[in-house]
């Protein structure tokens, strides 16, 4: 070996002071130069091979690449897996690297024919062994993620690896025949990292992976590495029961799907994102360590496809329906992107995730322009509510009561709806916040809305008491949440005025209806009296007059008392001063025409 080596320094010398020598005359100068430089250089020796300097050079080229190529070619067409052994694999490797050695250093020489010709063969032999060393790149990955799923229960995979600890794993794992791609179980816990690959098998690809990229085949290893732990990623989101779905998909499935949809999305994008990616971004680092751009593109192309998937369902949440009933599932997926941006931000740190990145924060904040047109298309609700029947009693009315407790669920995220207002290009007054303003808005379209509907009343006092229920409804939702937070105490005072000040009117009402009442009471008994002593004798006739008498004054009579009934404080009183029930009024009057026994005579 001493003696190869030394033959082709010579080589290289001579080499030199060809290329370098533009006459005969410089070349032997540099020949002196190199000869005084060190013994081995004495220009009887270069002298010696400079007459037949092209077959010497390519005789030590030759017999270096005939001992290398006896023992490529042996592991190259070797039937079983190389790295079975531990032998073979470090013998495979070391002939490589001697390989590699040898192009470096002969390349220079590439282009004299003769020389040009053997590193053509050399070239051609690191190629069949890349060709070797790519198909047992594969296997070893395969297997060992096969092993490593098998190693016994799911505590190796859940386990939670420090920075700077080294795990030491078996290699001798138990084979099988139907063997599943091993996946990360569903988690609670987010804080952790897993190794979806024994700590040897590791090892191996990472100096498999050096070899790769040494020679110029990076790209055909990120191939290899990038399409076994892709379709890992991918089996796990589905065992986490994420289904893959277009955009259209998506929007045609029914609301109630949907939900338990997003639910399952929340679950894998916090698996995915705290523990599924991280962890490939530690296997990446440590099979490429050393060779940071390689593992910063294994490692987009290996999470591209999910982080995707996972993005794309977000984004057809966002450009959905803006129905008021989606708010709340829209609010978590907003919530769970955003509680993710770190890691979004850490994981995909580097050049070519940026596009990932970028991505992310983009749906994100069109999430946030979804939440906001849900609230427009509430608005659009509200105004669009006809005015049709008349609730009957002057009661609540069904939109009072769905916008409100719609509003109260909407601020128990207060927080998150006041980021997202304030990311809007609203801007808010002095004293209160966008999402402030959002709400008065809002409050202000139900009531007006409100006042429409209290003019299908064709009683004015009706009309009020309309009025003073919905509006104590309001008043009350308000005071009891968050929502009463926002809007603020001066509102609250406001609002409670109104309805006092409604209220008032209708104690003044009460007070004529009351007069009116004991009018009645009085004159009722008084035509009573008198009447009780006509008599009709026919009696069809007379039941005929009692009839009429009851369809005039019994409908009227209920309603009036009806009202006086519903007049704030006064009504709450209404049986001291009503001294005729309905039913009172009827049997007064079938006891009418009958007059006195003297008079029948």
């Amino acid at each position: 070996m001493a003696e190869n080596g030394e033959e082709k320094l010579l080589a290289v010398a001579r080499h030199i002071a060809k290329t370098l020598g533009h006459n005969e005359s410089m070349a032997d100068d540099i020949l002196q130069i190199f000869s005084n430089f060190d013994g081995r250089f004495s220009r009887e020796k270069l002298a010696e091979g400079q007459a037949g300097e092209d077959g010497s050079g390519v005789a030590t080229l030759e017999r270096a690449l005939n001992s290398i190529d006896g023992q490529i070619s042996r592991f190259v067409s070797a039937d079983q897996p190389i790295w079975a052994d531990p032998a073979d694999s470090a013998s495979f490797l070391d002939s490589i690297d001697e390989l590699v050695t040898i192009i470096r250093e002969w390349s220079p020489m590439a282009s004299e024919k003769p020389i040009g010709v053997s590193l053509a063969r050399a070239d051609e032999m690191m190629q069949q062994a890349m060709f070797r060393i790519e198909e047992e790149f594969r296997s070893l990955m395969e297997r060992g993620a096969e092993s490593f799923g098998q190693g016994g229960d799911s505590a190796a995979m859940n386990h939670r690896f420090d920075s700077e600890e080294e795990d030491d794993y078996d290699r001798d794992f138990q084979n099988g025949d139907d063997i599943q791609i091993p996946v990360a179980q569903p988690l609670t816990d987010y804080d952790l990292i897993i190794d979806a690959l024994p700590s040897a098998t590791i090892n191996d690809l990472h100096e498999m992976a050096k070899r790769m990229l040494g020679a110029g085949f990076g790209k055909p290893c990120s191939h290899v590495y990038s399409a076994c732990r892709r379709e890992f990623l991918e089996e796990s989101l589905s065992r986490l029961g994420l289904q893959k779905l277009s955009i259209e998909e998506v929007h045609k499935m029914p609301w109630q799907e949907l939900e338990d949809e997003i639910d399952r999305w929340i679950k894998a994008a916090n698996v995915a994102l705290r523990i599924l990616f991280p962890s490939e971004r530690r296997l990446c680092d440590r099979v490429y360590f050393g060779f940071s751009s390689a593992a910063d593109l294994s490692f987009m192309e290996v999470c591209r496809g999910s982080t995707i998937q996972l993005l794309n369902f977000a984004d057809a949440i966002a450009i959905g329906s803006r129905s008021p009933e989606r708010l709340f599932k829209v609010l978590d997926v907003f919530e769970t992107m955003r509680d993710l941006m770190p890691e979004f931000e850490s994981v995909f740190s580097d050049q070519f995730c940026l596009v990932l990145r970028n991505e992310a924060v983009t749906i994100w904040k069109r999430l946030g322009e979804a939440i906001r047109g849900i609230f427009m298309e509430l608005e659009n609700l509200i105004r669009r509510d006809p005015a049709k029947a008349a609730v009957p009693g002057g009661g609540l009315h069904p939109i009072t009561r769905y916008v409100m407790n719609y509003l109260r669920a909407a601020c128990r995220s207060r927080q998150t709806l006041e980021q997202v207002f304030e990311e809007s290009n609203g801007v808010p007054s002095k004293d209160s916040t966008l999402l402030t303003v959002q709400m008065s808005w809002i409050m202000e379209l139900l009531e007006s809305n409100l006042e429409v509907k209290s003019k299908v009343y064709k009683d004015p006092a009706l009309c009020s008491v309309f009025l003073m229920n919905n509006g104590r409804y309001i008043v009350q939702k308000v005071k009891d949440g968050d929502l009463g937070l926002l809007l603020g105490e001066d509102w609250i005072r406001k609002h409670n005025a109104k309805v006092d000040n409604t209220a008032a009117g209708m104690n003044g009402l009460g007070k004529t209806m009351k007069e009116k009442l004991k009018q009645f009471n009085m004159q009722f008994d008084e035509i009573c009296k008198a009447h009780s002593t006509w008599v009709v004798f026919d009696e069809q006739l007379r039941e005929e007059l009692k009839i009429s008498l009851g369809r005039l004054l019994l409908p009227a009579y209920g309603n009036f008392i009806g009202r006086f009934q519903n007049l704030g404080d006064i009504g709450k009183n209404a049986d001291r001063y009503i001294k005729y029930g309905v039913e009172d009024i009827e049997a007064r009057i079938n006891e009418l025409f009958k007059g006195t026994s003297t008079a029948r005579k």
